[in-house]
């Protein structure tokens, strides 16, 4: 008996490894050699497809399909309809199997419905990507991008909150109380 649940519809290929606590709903289909973590949440209608390696807490909502090459670090979310690419010139008759990209989607980071992500760009812990953004380079960690192609517009907070740096460079996240620091170009949270 397995330690996860799947709906009846869900097509679970011989060979994947599906970690305790992990529900898996209606039409989804998990292809072998695909590794799911602990206390994953996996929508319906997702394709998980050979070699992707999802975290534990991971919430990957309906319609999102993940290709050979993606991870999945502890506690992403992928939003609603969301959608990894593995090869950067797709063409019917050319054969690329050879050719995939890796991307890997960071700790904590989130990526909203619909978004698009263009592989060999990986997303950096605590990103979040915006409902629609159609990502063409890599995302650094905290950042907050959107658009087509996604271009940063700020900074957030591990809690999702978008943050504002005072001229010394530091902010504080409303919700948590966590407080952040910005310098060189990058933001990491303050211990």
């Amino acid at each position: 008996m397995p330690n996860y649940l799947s709906d009846s519809t869900t097509v679970i290929d011989p060979g994947c490894t599906i970690g305790s606590g992990t529900k898996i709903w209606h039409f989804s289909h998990i292809m072998t050699g695909a590794v799911i973590g602990e206390n994953c949440n996996i929508g319906q209608n997702v394709v998980i497809s050979p070699g992707v390696i999802i975290g534990n807490n991971v919430k990957v909502q309906n319609n999102v399909s993940l290709y050979t090459g993606v991870i999945c670090e502890d506690d992403v979310f992928l939003g609603p309809s969301c959608v990894f690419t593995n090869v950067i010139n797709p063409r019917a008759r050319v054969n690329r199997r050879g050719e995939y990209a890796s991307t890997t989607v960071k700790l904590g980071a989130s990526i909203g419905a619909n978004a698009t992500i263009v592989c060999g760009n990986d997303i950096g812990e605590y990103a979040f990507v915006g409902a629609g953004a159609v990502v063409t380079k890599t995302v650094d960690p905290y950042a907050l991008v959107v658009g087509n192609p996604a271009i940063q517009i700020g900074w957030i907070s591990e809690y999702g909150i978008r943050l504002h740096f005072n001229d010394k460079g530091f902010a504080t996240c409303p919700e948590s109380g966590e407080e952040y620091e910005l310098r060189n170009g990058a933001v990491r949270k303050r211990q």
